[in-house]
């Protein structure tokens, strides 16, 4: 919803926001759902987590809210680092158990 509003209605650097986090949002979600499957809950909730993060601020800000939550962003984006650190880490592991 926040990439077409993105693509349609909005123009600059908000269209740039809404773009980026609902490709964010996308992209951590196929990911979470892969990392469940695999039995990997805690890097699935760190990449859920961190991508509402990311992208909410960055929806906020692109809809009018005060643009300090921009120091917040970079938050969500560690979470979802360390989301992915997770998951390689467990995938390593795994490998070696076999």
């Amino acid at each position: 919803m926040a990439g077409a509003f993105g693509a349609h209605d909005a123009a600059g650097k908000p269209a740039e926001w809404l773009r980026t986090g609902g490709e964010y949002q996308l992209i951590h979600a196929v990911a979470a759902i892969v990392a469940v499957q695999l039995g990997t809950r805690w890097p699935a909730a760190l990449l859920l987590g961190g991508s509402a993060l990311f992208a909410a601020t960055l929806y906020v800000m692109a809809l009018g809210g005060p643009h300090w939550l921009g120091a917040i962003t970079p938050l969500g984006g560690l979470t979802m680092i360390a989301g992915w650190l997770m998951l390689a880490w467990r995938a390593a592991v795994s490998r070696q158990e076999i």
